[in-house]
């Protein structure tokens, strides 16, 4: 690839694949909500990814960030300091600009093309224009918790094999997601549970003291996924204080316990 040529390709990922290749700093300005999403799943693929600095519009991450996929992972990437995120607003087009080239996205029905420029005085005032405005804008406050620190304590917590049926589950949403779909983390989070007869106690707690949700959203969804028999649940006396419930999934709505299944039902739900 030749710094500041044009780059062509039929997909944003493809693209921002192409700029990663010659970069090892990243600015992205004014990126859609297609491009946020684009960049987050390319920077998780990529083997050695540029630092990136993301300025964005606010509401816009917000709207992204909804995403529990796009949002765990963008956690990751701002934990291993490889991304960071701030709001506002600064060009009418979005523009990727590295140390040698300013690019300026554009999307042609089924073609996506990055137009570029690397004249070193036009590089050097797009750079010293975009920093400035950078330096001055809010961070970002992401809320979600970093993916691979949801995976590593709820296998620890919680136990191993409903790690590993938490992460088919949401290998089998992602590629929905790609479709179209959408799901709630909770409820993802709730059914895996069940498949493993897990404690609602403890699923609600490691949620909560990881960052997903509080234990209260966790046991509104519960009753609501019991109200709609997805779930059933069982007391489990201790030695002080009340019973706690032990989540199980309602055999009747599922023909075959599987993932993928939750996966569906998931779905379904927020249909």
């Amino acid at each position: 690839m030749v710094a500041g040529a044009n780059l062509h390709g039929e997909s944003l990922e493809e693209i921002l694949e192409q700029v990663f290749e010659s970069s090892s700093s990243l600015l992205v300005v004014d990126p859609s909500a297609e491009t946020v999403e684009a960049l987050t799943a390319v920077t998780t693929a990529a083997a050695d990814p540029p630092t990136i600095r993301l300025l964005a519009d606010a509401a816009l991450l917000k709207e992204v960030m909804d995403d529990f996929v796009v949002a765990s992972n963008a956690a990751d990437h701002v934990a291993s300091e490889t991304l960071s995120i701030r709001t506002g607003r600064g060009a009418s087009n979005t523009l990727l600009i590295t140390d040698t080239t300013v690019w300026t996205l554009v999307e042609a029905g089924d073609q996506v093309a990055a137009l570029g420029d690397d004249d070193d005085e036009f590089v050097e005032a797009a750079r010293n224009t975009y920093e400035t405005r950078w330096e001055n804008a809010d961070e970002f406050d992401l809320r979600t918790p970093p993916l691979s620190r949801i995976r590593e304590t709820l296998g620890e917590e919680i136990g191993q094999d409903t790690r590993a049926d938490f992460d088919a589950t949401l290998s089998a949403l992602e590629d929905a997601r790609e479709a179209g779909g959408e799901f709630d983390e909770v409820t993802l989070t709730i059914l895996v549970a069940a498949r493993n007869d897990v404690l609602l106690y403890d699923i609600s707690k490691w949620g909560e003291d990881v960052g997903i949700a509080s234990k209260a959203t966790f046991s509104r969804t519960k009753t609501t996924l019991e109200e709609e028999g997805l779930i059933r649940t069982e007391k489990v006396p201790i030695d002080v204080g009340r019973p706690r419930l032990r989540l199980k999934l309602n055999e009747d709505r599922f023909d075959e316990v599987t993932p993928a299944e939750l996966a569906a039902v998931t779905l379904n739900r927020t249909a």
